[in-house]
């Protein structure tokens, strides 16, 4: 086990705390003037949170308390192999289920959760991505 892996076996780290109240992120967000939004310098799609389902937004409050998960593979590290996201180093981005109505599984829905803070969210199943804007 590499020293990078081995920072992971703590709880899921304070997401809501790492973000400044602005919702904004060095360097990794402008926010245009009179939207009250968040845009993405990512390069990738946006979407609101708002405009997500109901339990894309229950996942999102979940995931900046901290827990508990509802499935084991969750707040486990998202290796990022088909390059979807923005690079960064293995253990970057951790994954996190929404929970889909009438689904037997996990379903298809995830967020992607960088160590900045900054949430992507995908319904594809890891195909494509949203970055989420606040």
């Amino acid at each position: 086990m590499t020293a990078t892996a081995g920072a992971f076996a703590s709880p899921a780290p304070d997401l809501a705390s790492s973000r400044p109240a602005s919702a904004a992120v060095t360097g990794a967000f402008s926010a245009p003037a009179g939207s009250g939004l968040c845009t993405a310098t990512s390069g990738l799609p946006t979407v609101a949170l708002r405009d997500l389902p109901s339990e894309a937004q229950q996942a999102h409050r979940l995931i900046l308390d901290g827990g508990p998960y509802p499935y084991p593979q969750d707040d486990g590290v998202f290796g990022n192999r088909e390059q979807n996201l923005p690079g960064q180093e293995y253990g970057w981005y951790r994954e996190y289920t929404i929970v889909t109505p009438g689904s037997p599984d996990r379903g298809a829905q995830r967020f992607v959760v960088g160590q900045d803070g900054v949430f992507f969210y995908t319904d594809d199943h890891y195909d494509s991505f949203r970055e989420v804007i606040q």
